[in-house]
């Protein structure tokens, strides 16, 4: 079940509109692809323009009247499909996206892979041609028709389809929602053919009930694999419950409290996943793990006998760090359905001891049903206390956690990205959408239009999107914040800005060490200053209030209170914090080796 279904805001449908061409019927090709997307209830399409797939572009615009889906314009292949998986965050559901030809979809396969690796559905069209040689214009044509597009994206989509008419085209663009929506999600793309969008139809297109190509996938929890799994818990006397990859049902997330608390199992989360326990519950064991867990929840994982993954991310690494080889494994996942030759993203090959092919959401509301009512055993757990960073001194990151959940205070926030320098102990989440997870495949430049994508999708809801990114990251992606601006999607932006490239720093220094050469050089060709880069003039000229650089630790609370009110005034918000370089003590110990 999806945690929100957002309808088009007013004033973001009011942007962009087309004069009436006074189409009722489809006439083109591409028409009838566009009349596919209508009928699968795909608000937005997020798209840089080409003329590969002009004819499409037509058909949103003077068929469509550019709605349902909407247009969302954007400067980079790669921010509209950041947009989209963004979008899919908060809603579970696929958006759709537009790349022009080889040379567009080449921009994009950073952010595709992101996306496969989060897990996340997107449709994505491309095109090329026309693949008839006798009707390409000189040059250009040619260069932007390629043998089996599909292929440069195959490893990291679930499916991919070059249909050769329009009918076959909307068979497809059904087909790749329907595929990229069930789990395990991940992108789908279809390329289309110039010739085939620009054709004029020879005759009358029947319609079809696109409800009919679209059936409801729901992946049962086997009863006899459910006993054996219910019984290893009803008699563990320290279960612990990795909670990862799962929707943003806030019914999926009561019913992950509901088992916890009536096996009194420990619970464990990852920063890289979006929110899936509350941090807050004396359950909870530790902080939300960055790199790699926090030491509370390595301590109850190693001295588990029975472990519940729940599509944890990578559970072979996590019983390895933590050394909990000796306990019973219940994996619950279907993740297993994507696994290919090309991509290591499915991480080590875990011990199992019992393997539930389902969802994690269908195997908890089974577990319950299995274990009966019972009586919750106690519930007994760690103090969660924020980190209280010094008052004066350098500009850390937990200042900047600090001050901004003080500004926040009981408002309903959605932290769409957080940079790897957050320290997981200093924010609870309390809700599916309070935070949104990571770009997924460690893509640098993913945050700013991941979140845009999902505060999108969070307009309306009376939340606040907030990201925090790191400065690399930010401006690596920073046009996304202009579609954010002309769509009118409020977004509040905290860079925390230590001016370096800093997680190669610490790299640098470790060969250094390794090789008895200086660390005092790990700097060269790492710092991003000399000059400073103006990050707030950056996002002013984009059409977002920007703030700073804050540079005083004092002068955050003032900045922060500002700019949450700019945001809630319908504006993208940026603020530059200047902070030291430097992780958590946790973050920076793994990824230092032993004897380094």
């Amino acid at each position: 079940m999806a945690a929100h279904t957002p309808k088009i805001p007013a004033d973001t449908a009011a942007v962009d509109r087309p004069v009436p061409a006074g189409v009722n019927a489809a006439a083109f090709g591409s028409d009838v692809i566009a009349d596919a997307l209508r009928a699968l209830d795909i608000p937005y399409i997020a798209l840089n323009p080409g003329a590969s797939y002009r004819g499409l572009h037509d058909s949103l615009v003077n068929y469509l009247g550019n709605s349902s889906p909407q247009m969302l314009l954007c400067l980079h292949e790669e921010a509209a499909i950041a947009i989209a998986q963004g979008y899919a965050k908060v809603t579970d559901k696929a958006m759709a996206t537009v790349v022009h030809s080889n040379v567009g979809l080449m921009h994009a396969t950073m952010a595709i892979f992101n996306a496969w690796c989060d897990r996340r559905p997107m449709v994505i069209l491309g095109a090329t041609g026309p693949v008839d040689a006798a009707k390409r214009r000189p040059w250009i044509d040619w260069i932007h028709t390629s043998r089996d597009q599909g292929g440069l994206v195959r490893g990291y989509t679930k499916w991919d389809d070059q249909p050769a008419s329009p009918v076959a085209a909307r068979e497809a663009v059904l087909r790749a929602n329907w595929i990229a929506n069930t789990a395990p999600c991940g992108p789908t793309y279809v390329n289309l053919d110039a010739e085939i969008q620009e054709m004029k139809l020879p005759d009358v297109v029947a319609p079809i009930d696109a409800k009919r190509y679209m059936p409801v996938m729901e992946s049962g929890a086997p009863a006899a694999i459910i006993a054996q799994a219910a019984e290893l818990l009803r008699n563990a006397k320290s279960p612990v419950i990795l909670a990862g990859r799962v929707t943003r049902s806030v019914e999926g997330w009561n019913a992950r409290v509901a088992l916890a608390e009536r096996l009194g199992a420990r619970a464990v989360t990852d920063q890289k996943v979006a929110a899936s326990f509350p941090t807050d519950h004396p359950l909870h064991a530790g902080a939300p793990g960055g790199i790699t867990l926090a030491p509370e929840a390595q301590e109850a994982v190693r001295n588990a006998d029975v472990i519940l993954s729940l599509d944890w991310l990578d559970l072979a690494g996590v019983i390895k760090n933590a050394g909990g080889n000796g306990a019973k494994i219940i994996q619950v996942s279907v993740d297993h359905r994507l696994h290919n030759g090309w991509s290591m993203d499915y991480q080590g090959l875990p011990p199992v001891d019992v393997f539930v092919d389902c969802t994690p959401e269908a195997a908890v509301d089974a577990l319950l049903e299995a274990l009966g009512k019972g009586t919750p055993r106690p519930v007994a757990g760690d103090k969660k206390e924020f980190p209280v960073p010094p008052a004066e001194g350098k500009m850390l990151v937990d200042h900047i956690s600090a001050a901004l959940r003080e500004a926040v205070g009981d408002r309903p926030t959605s932290l769409t990205h957080v940079s790897l320098s957050w320290n997981g102990a200093s924010w609870h989440f309390k809700h599916p959408l309070d935070f949104l997870g990571s770009d997924g495949g460690g893509g640098v430049g993913g945050g700013p239009g991941i979140s845009v994508g999902a505060a999108l999708a969070l307009k309306g809801t009376g939340r606040l999107p907030v990201a925090v990114c790191g400065d690399g990251d930010f401006m690596m992606g920073v046009t996304a914040i202009w579609t954010a601006a002309h769509y009118k999607i409020p977004l509040l932006f905290v860079v925390a800005n230590n001016r370096s490239f800093f997680n190669d720093e610490l790299h640098q220094e470790r060969v250094a060490r390794m090789r008895s050469r200086p660390v005092e050089n790990r700097w060269i060709g790492q710092r991003i200053s000399e000059p400073d880069i103006d990050i707030a003039g950056i996002a002013r000229a984009q059409g977002a209030i920007g703030f700073g650089p804050v540079t005083n630790i004092a002068d955050l609370p003032k900045v922060f209170a500002e700019a949450i009110a700019a945001t809630e005034a319908g504006n993208v918000v940026v603020v530059d914090v200047r902070v030291e370089p430097g992780y958590t003590a946790a973050t920076t110990a793994a990824m230092t080796r032993k004897g380094d």
